[in-house]
């Protein structure tokens, strides 16, 4: 699942930045959610893996406060962005003849910038504050069955459910493959 994970985002961010066509927006918007995909699933699984491959549950206090420390940056971002998404749809459904002038290359630049900054500062410190002072009160189980469906299933699902049911993103990754894909 990280594999697909991680290969469905990089083809994503191929097409939008091999295909003019998708130098659009919308599909820099994407692009940057698939490479927070990539990240956001890249903070957790790899240390996942070691440890059900060497059975080892150990983790360093200043290791769990770097994952921690990524895991919300990259889940605040990922919220972020879709909300500019979000933005970016509804500029083109309410006001079609002002979108190119709305939302110009740096508009689409300073939302995502902004959405960067907003994580580290707002969601980071209160998340840090909430996760350290209750992880003692989780049931085991049922935090890691919830765990790997919100850091491997439904970053797995991003790509197919945004991008890859869309002809445009099909067609590029059909002309950047060189036609291999059907």
């Amino acid at each position: 699942m990280y594999l697909i994970t991680v290969l469905g985002n990089l083809l994503i961010i191929l097409a939008t930045i091999s295909d003019s066509h998708l130098h659009s927006p919308m599909y820099f918007f994407l692009s940057n959610l698939s490479f927070v995909g990539i990240c956001f699933v890249s903070t957790t699984v790899p240390k996942m893996l070691v440890n059900i491959q060497t059975q080892n549950k150990v983790i360093t206090y200043a290791g769990c406060i770097t994952q921690m420390y990524y895991f919300l940056l990259f889940v605040g971002l990922d919220n972020f962005l879709l909300t500019v998404m979000a933005y970016d749809r509804f500029v083109a459904v309410c006001h079609p003849l002002h979108y190119t002038v709305i939302m110009n290359p740096s508009l689409c630049g300073l939302l995502v910038l902004v959405s960067w900054l907003a994580v580290v500062s707002l969601f980071y410190c209160t998340s840090l504050g909430m996760y350290l002072s209750s992880a003692a009160t989780h049931n085991s189980h049922s935090s890691a069955t919830a765990s790997v469906m919100y850091t491997v299933v439904t970053p797995m699902l991003n790509p197919f459910i945004y991008s890859l049911r869309n002809k445009d993103i099909k067609r590029a990754l059909k002309d950047s493959l060189g036609g291999k894909l059907e």
